[in-house]
């Protein structure tokens, strides 16, 4: 099934079960008001949600509407936790070679992650709002999964059946903020405004094969200002799997339910599939003739992240958004 949020019904929107191919809804409210609801109740409530994506599919559902992307918020407005690794190592190589740094040993066989923002996330449509173009403003298209309530100290293979839900994120990112940041030893603060998730979070079971040891086998697909900037595949070189990414995080805490846990940007070691952020183009082009060539976003950008289907359909829906500067 695939699930969405209005703008409507408060800060945590209202909970909508969204047809396969995007087109209508169905408000849950008699099952669960938000999608956060949904998630604390996963087991009594997924069957039936999975009910009524079954009936609106087939075109029996009751109240069905037409849905518009603009309508959409966030699926999660704002979740208890969103914590992002770096799981594809060919983007952390080629960022430290660029620089001349190694990559250190533990990187291959432990998790490198951080505490995102989470408080707040845009709609897939709203406008990444940024004071200031010196800031290096990038974007990062990368997969998520949400969790239920997942236990302390889980396995990889435990975590597993903890995925409930797969989406996307524009994770954004301020270049130009983040190295004084990281300099400082203590992580991200100010480089890591609000990102923008998919349009819709999806079952597993909903990408049928595409889905398989715990990672999406598609390509990421980005563009900008209408202009084809990569495809990188999602499935391949991706160090760690989504169930070592959350038993991770688990080792020494449990997880409420709805947690985000992202993969990192997409990134493969065949540069000609492009790439999922600005950061490592501009790398790649250091590597190749010394300088970087691709500037970061300015006012007025538009781009936009999606995956598809082998038959070229929409299975998240697109997040399509424009930089603009904000105003007081």
């Amino acid at each position: 099934m695939k699930l969405g949020s209005l703008k409507e019904g408060g800060r945590d929107g209202t909970l909508v079960v969204v047809s396969r191919d995007l087109t209508r809804a169905v408000r849950a409210s008699g099952i669960a008001a938000t999608l956060q609801a949904a998630l604390d109740d996963w087991s009594n409530v997924a069957p039936r949600l999975n009910a009524l994506s079954d009936a609106l599919n087939a075109g029996t559902a009751t109240d069905a509407f037409a849905l518009e992307m603009a309508a959409l918020a966030s699926p999660l407005p704002r979740a208890y936790e969103f914590v992002d690794g770096s799981a594809y190592l060919p983007h952390v190589e080629r960022v430290r070679r660029a620089r001349g740094a190694e990559v250190p040993k533990s990187f291959y066989t432990d998790p490198l992650m951080y505490q995102a923002t989470s408080a707040g996330f845009l709609g897939p449509r709203d406008p990444v709002v940024v004071p200031s173009e010196d800031y290096g403003i990038d974007l990062e298209a990368e997969v998520i999964v949400i969790t239920d309530d997942v236990p302390m100290a889980v396995t990889p293979a435990q975590a597993s059946q903890h995925i409930q839900l797969v989406g996307l994120v524009n994770d954004v990112s301020l270049r130009g903020l983040i190295p004084g940041e990281l300099a400082k030893g203590f992580g991200f603060l100010q480089s890591k405004p609000r990102s923008a998730l998919s349009p819709v979070l999806v079952t597993p079971d909903e990408l049928g094969e595409a889905w398989s040891g715990d990672k999406l086998h598609l390509p990421m697909r980005t563009w900008l200002n209408g202009a084809w900037f990569g495809e990188a595949e999602c499935g391949v070189d991706m160090q760690f799997s989504f169930a070592e990414l959350v038993a991770h995080v688990a080792k020494t805490r449990p997880l409420t339910a709805g947690t985000i846990v992202g993969s990192g940007t997409i990134a493969n070691e065949d540069t000609g599939k492009g790439a999922s952020c600005l950061a490592e183009q501009r790398t790649v082009e250091t590597l190749r003739d010394g300088h970087p060539t691709t500037p970061f976003l300015k006012f007025g950008d538009r781009l936009k992240i999606d995956v598809t289907d082998a038959a070229g359909a929409s299975i998240f829906g697109s997040i399509e958004q424009q930089v603009v500067p904000y105003r007081r």
